[in-house]
Parts: structure tokens; sequence; C-alpha cells
């Protein structure tokens, strides 16, 4: 194994280097061994979506690429924090699928979108590392799948829903714990402590050991990369310490009014009203340590008009 700090991290990468065409091959092979099949990346497509912005700390990348059987498709690889980001990778996948078919096109050119979405943060419950998810139509009597006649080549044939509509893969990074032994376990492994094995075989991270080195940087490079994980180190310190204080302000005062009131109704009115001011006093103590309203309602996945009316009353 390699020192931690030896290859620069996946965020870092994904925003400033993936984009490079020389650079592909680490995408491709983050896909392959998700997908399980060798994918060749055809271009990086820019969209709206793929800007970058000063408040744009994750990121998202749309990629055309083709699938082992030469068909094209569309993988968005997006890397959140938010609180909403199940509405956040639907969002992203339909506009993955709406900006790139142009308008007057037939619906049959519309790709099949391989959703990827790199968690750093510990959202939900569950005992895997990586879920998957897609879309099915099943009889409520009898359990079989829909099989729907489509045009392809000229010639009709079926396919499973399934096949066309969008697939989802969460890579719930933080929850990541155990020996690597697969392909998938070393990419896990990299993505969480930056560590990789000298005798990798792994498609992408060879990659990763030739051009993502922190020595290979500039000293302007190393600055600018290094600033980024401290920001990130203080804004997780932050959020944790805001979120723990003020959800336990608000519940010890919603459960005080509660009891003072003796009934179970002024109980939970109480609570509720304690977590409500609990969520208040987070985003002061946010906006208090120096975060911005735009990073605030980003970190948190919730409007900046409702972060400012908190904040600034």
């Amino acid at each position: 194994m390699q020192n931690d700090d030896n290859y620069i991290r996946f965020d870092w990468a994904m925003k400033h280097m993936l984009r490079d065409k020389a650079n592909f091959g680490i995408l491709e092979g983050l896909i392959t061994v998700l997908l399980g099949e060798k994918i060749h990346i055809e271009e990086i497509l820019e969209s709206e979506s793929n800007q970058e912005d000063s408040q744009d700390k994750f990121n998202r990348v749309d990629i055309k690429a083709k699938n082992s059987k030469g068909h094209l498709i569309i993988v968005e690889v997006q890397l959140t924090r938010q609180l909403y980001y199940l509405q956040r990778i639907l969002y992203g996948t339909c506009k993955a699928i709406t900006e790139h078919i142009n308008i007057g096109d037939k619906y049959d050119q519309v790709k099949k979108v391989y959703s990827i979405s790199i968690l750093y943060c510990d959202f939900g419950q569950g005992d895997d590392y990586v879920y998957h998810g897609e879309t099915k139509f099943t009889g409520i009597h009898t359990g079989n799948e829909l099989l729907v006649n489509m045009k392809e080549d000229g010639v009709i044939v079926q396919h499973l829903p399934r096949k066309v509509f969008p697939e989802y893969y969460l890579v719930r990074v933080n929850v990541y714990d155990r020996i690597p032994e697969t392909p998938l376990d070393e990419w896990m492994t990299y993505l969480k402590t930056g560590k990789i094995k000298e005798d990798t075989r792994t498609p992408g991270l060879q990659e990763v050991k030739e051009k993502l080195r922190v020595l290979s940087m500039s000293e302007k490079e190393k600055r600018a990369y290094f600033a980024h994980i401290d920001n990130i180190m203080v804004q997780n310190d932050v959020l944790d310490t805001a979120r723990d204080e003020g959800r336990a302000e608000g519940l010890a005062e919603g459960l005080a009014k509660g009891k003072e009131e003796g009934l179970a109704e002024g109980h939970a009115k109480g609570l509720e009203e304690g977590l409500l001011k609990g969520r208040a006093e987070m985003l002061r103590r946010l906006y208090r340590s120096g975060m911005t309203i735009g990073e605030i309602s980003v970190a948190l996945g919730i409007s900046e008009e409702e972060v400012r009316k908190v904040c600034e009353s």
C-alpha cells in the first residue's frame, strides 16, 4: 500500500482533471468495474450542469460512452453530500436525458442512462456499500416482467423496460470497511483512503497511479488542492457540530415545553417545535462559522431562500 497522500482525491480529480481526454481511462475503469462490462468513453458532454461555478463543490459529469455491445449510452457521475440526494439524482438523470436529445428527434434517440453517485456522507441505512437500482414493470398477480415491442435497426424486437430506463448506482464511500479482495473493493479503498495496491491490475487504478500523484502537481496546484482538503475537513466538522448541538438544544426545549403542558398532544407539539428551532439554530451556527448562504444551501439540500430567511432575520 502507498501513503494516504500519494494520490489525488477522486472528488478533486473529477472537477479539475478527469474531463481531459488523456485521463478518460480513470473514469472508464471505474464505470467498467461497476457495470461489469468494458466501457469506452467517447466524449464528455458539455451541458449547463457541467459548467464550473464557485459554489459548485459537488461536481457532476455527463459522459457519452459505448458499452461492450457497441451501444451508445450516457453515464452521469456525480459527487454529492446533500440531504435530498435521491431528488438530486433523479433531477440529474432527467437532465442528462433531455439535454442530449435534439429538438425534433424521435424518441428512439433517447439513450440509456447510468447514474453513478459517489456518496461521501452516511445517507440512509443498509448493510452494503454499493446499491444498484433499475425500473421493472411486473404483473401484480403473476410477478412476470413486462416485455414491450420496439424498433431497433429496422427490426421489431422485444425489450424489458429495465433495458431502456435509467439504472442507478449509489456508492457509499464512508461505510466501506474491509480488506480489498475484488476490483470494486480496490476502487472503494482508493475512493475512501487514497490507497492503491502496488500490484493492482484493476481497470482505472493503474492510470490513477500514473496520472494522479500529488507529487506531480505544481506548487500552485498543491496549494489549491490542500486548501480543498482543509475546507472539507472544516466543513464536515462544522456541519457535525452544528447539527448535534442544534438538535440537542431543540430537543431539550421541545421536551420541556411538552412536559410543562402535561399532555401527550402538548408533548408532541413541543417536540416538533423544538426540532424546528434546532434546525434554525444549526443554520445560524453554520452561517456564523463563515459559510455562505449558497454553501449552506448546497451542503444541507435546502433552498437559499429558506437559509436566508433564517440566517438574516
